[in-house]
């Protein structure tokens, strides 16, 4: 599993872009999962080419934070 985090300080500088397309050309990363209510990296992902394609209602700790299933184009 890769996480990928930006620090506040550091949004909008490409850094985000940068490590998103290593993951997915070097790793062959082609699916993410992220927070639902977290919508500034939602429409990130979806800018990059992702889209939804599965939503859980629980975290993968169990915990009621709906997760959202998105998968390259």
């Amino acid at each position: 599993m890769i996480r990928l985090f930006v620090h506040d300080d550091f949004r909008g500088k490409g850094i985000g872009k940068a490590l998103l397309q290593y993951a997915m050309d070097a790793l062959h990363a082609g699916k993410v999962d992220v927070n639902e209510q977290n919508a500034q990296a939602v429409g990130f992902y979806m800018h990059m080419g992702f889209y939804i394609v599965g939503r859980s209602e629980t975290d993968p700790a169990g915990k009621p934070y709906s997760i959202l299933h998105l998968a390259l184009k």
